[in-house]
């Protein structure tokens, strides 16, 4: 198996089980420290330019250096989310990296000398961004750096069951502008909301739940949501019990 291969494995393996939402982005950034060359991970929320909040970390440490991008308005999440990009900063006391003197300072003060972000996006949309602390100065590594992408694909769930929970109920955490998160959560195809509505009946679980699951099933298989939604329209695939796949196939019509 391939190292990246592997690393999708034991990321997948690690939210498997896990219940939606902030517990899905805490295990993810825990998962980070495991498996990555990193000493801490914190998921972002991004809106409009400013850090939003913090959604998942793997420590108390790692969520204050996180809250101190969007106390002092910079930091790395801000400009990854900005121009849509990863941002690799592997030393702030480099003399020539300037760019958040503020942050960087706090950061230091931490004991932290390295930080990595990277976009978490959905759809065309980049909403947050996975930060990776280190407190040895020193790049991130080419195998940490994949496993690190493959866990900002991965922290997209938490996001979606986020935006899906407060479109669902009109309020909620993200805010009150939720017309513009809606129409985020809307560019997911039809497809897939067909599919959702089939494994919300198949698990017993409410919509953003349900929406979650097919979307890391997905991940873990290296398909596409779309992909996966398709066949389980067709009845190609269901969700048992379990939250696994039957993939004998399945044609009856009680899944539907």
């Amino acid at each position: 198996m391939l190292p990246g291969d592997r690393l999708r494995a034991d990321f997948a393996a690690a939210i498997d089980g896990v219940p939606a939402g902030l517990a899905t982005a805490e295990r993810i950034c825990a998962a980070c420290v495991d498996l990555l060359q990193v000493d801490g991970a914190s998921i972002s929320l991004v809106r409009a330019g400013s850090a939003f909040g913090t959604f998942g970390s793997s420590g108390e440490l790692s969520r204050r250096l996180d809250e101190y991008q969007f106390t002092f308005g910079e930091g790395p999440c801000l400009d990854a989310v900005r121009g849509a990009q990863p941002i690799l900063v592997p030393d702030l006391e480099d003399p020539t990296e300037q760019r958040w003197p503020v942050y960087a300072g706090a950061v230091l003060g931490e004991g932290v000398h390295a930080v990595y972000a990277l976009p978490v996006s959905i759809s065309s949309a980049c909403v947050g961004a996975l930060d990776l602390y280190r407190a040895e100065p020193g790049r991130l590594g080419e195998a940490d750096l994949t496993g690190g992408l493959i866990a900002a694909t991965l922290a997209t769930l938490p996001l979606l069951d986020l935006i899906s929970a407060a479109t669902e109920q009109h309020a909620g955490p993200i805010g009150s502008d939720e017309g513009a998160w809606a129409e985020l959560a809307s560019l997911e195809s039809v497809e897939v909301y067909q599919a959702t509505g089939m494994v919300m009946v198949q698990l017993g679980v409410g919509a953003a739940e349900a929406l979650v699951r097919l979307r890391a099933h997905a991940f873990a298989r290296a398909m596409t949501a779309n992909d996966l939604a398709w066949q389980i329209v067709r009845r190609e695939y269901r969700f048992n019990a379990d939250s696994d796949i039957d993939e004998r196939g399945h044609n009856s019509e009680d899944g539907a």
